[in-house]
């Protein structure tokens, strides 16, 4: 059977205000909600989902309304992002919107849509096929704050070296991304319980012939 319908939606998602660019591209089936993307985009960047998000769509902000309501700003006005799905969207490649992530580091990420694609099968999981480098450490402190982590870990003379990169887990490579890592989290996203990849992985040593 070949689909002509779309039920597959392509989304670039890239972290805004740093250079070079932290990115990653997904597929993801037009079934989801934004509930669920929220779950997606927390895998593809390895973030720990520790802090409160939103989406912010067309002027309105949707999120977790009942935890915002309990953690959040009481004057908030959000809506139910379960209720919201991407099929839902205007079809129309180009569209963008904005995901955030923890309200004090205030990580904002430019997702849009670059695609709309009928695949054969279906697909009943979302999929990770690009991206680049690593995000920033979680409380780093924003935009500003993971410059002096990066300023920090540069420089082995810097006054909190140690401490940074024992705070890191001992190791963090800003240029790191691999597919493989990421794609098996994004696959496990939606799953219960799924466990959280504090900390980057270290590069495998080179074996020597």
């Amino acid at each position: 059977m070949s689909y002509q319908i779309p039920n597959a939606i392509q989304l670039r998602v890239t972290l805004a205000d740093i250079e070079p660019p932290i990115w990653r591209q997904l597929i993801v089936p037009l079934t989801c909600n934004l509930a669920q993307l929220h779950l997606l985009i927390q895998a593809a960047f390895s973030w720990w989902n520790y802090h409160l998000h939103e989406f912010r769509i067309g002027g309105l902000s949707y999120g977790d309304v009942a935890i915002i309501e309990e953690f959040g700003e009481s004057d908030r006005r959000l809506f139910d992002e379960s209720r919201v799905r991407l099929c839902d969207f205007r079809r129309t490649p180009g569209l963008m919107f904005i995901y955030n992530y923890d309200f004090g580091d205030n990580w904002d990420h430019l997702v849009e849509v670059e695609d709309f694609q009928a695949l054969d099968p279906v697909p009943r999981l979302a999929t990770c096929i690009g991206g680049a480098r690593a995000r920033p450490p979680e409380d780093v402190g924003g935009v500003g704050g993971y410059e002096n982590f990066l300023a920090a870990m540069a420089d082995p003379t810097h006054v909190d070296h140690r401490a940074t990169k024992a705070w890191a887990g001992g190791h963090y490579d800003p240029e790191w991304f691999d597919l493989d890592f990421v794609q098996k989290d994004v696959r496990n996203a939606l799953k219960s319980g799924v466990r959280r990849r504090l900390y980057q992985p270290k590069a495998k040593p080179i074996k020597s012939r």
